[in-house]
């Protein structure tokens, strides 16, 4: 068992409460259709590999060339925190908080920023039975793997945002 908590947080350091609702389908990102994004971070990052496939899949370029007249999609930092948050009568963690945090920001080819840096925070708890710990190590996992999947659909979110808000003015990545 384990309850969700998700919480975004913007550069300003205002928070609002995220719901479950599921990522509508279709294109996102419509701004970046068609022309070359670099994404520079970690290449061994799962959330990196999730990036450049949903950017392949809305149309643009994804490319590892930094001198390329691209836009560029740069996850500053990527970082995991678990935080116990309760004990029992024996002072044993048995309830935790799983926090995933990225700060990231997309410029323009001519360096202005699309998407100013800011950061998204995402957290779970869950609760690890000291006495039973088969399967909670599986049950952190699969919590990893939703806030990662979490992570990437708030990151295009915001990116896609900004895109239509730009297309909506005129301007190119």
């Amino acid at each position: 068992r384990h309850r969700d908590r998700h919480a975004e947080q913007s550069h300003h350091g205002r928070r609002r409460e995220d719901s479950d609702q599921e990522e509508p389908r279709g294109t996102l990102v419509p701004l970046l259709d068609g022309h070359q994004v670099v994404v520079a971070a970690d290449p061994e990052s799962q959330l990196v590999l999730g990036l450049r496939d949903a950017l392949r899949r809305a149309g643009a370029t994804v490319t590892d060339d930094a001198t390329a007249d691209a836009a560029m999609l740069q996850v500053v930092s990527e970082r995991w925190g678990e935080t116990p948050i309760s004990i029992d009568q024996f002072g044993r963690s048995q309830e935790f908080t799983l926090r995933y945090a990225v700060i990231f920001r997309l410029q323009r080819a001519d360096g202005t920023d699309l998407v100013p840096q800011q950061a998204i925070e995402l957290s779970r708890d869950y609760i690890s039975v000291p006495t039973r710990s088969a399967g909670t190590e599986g049950e952190r996992e699969i919590l990893a793997r939703e806030l990662r999947r979490e992570m990437l659909s708030g990151g295009l979110r915001r990116v896609d945002a900004v895109s239509r808000l730009s297309q909506a003015e005129g301007a190119t990545p």
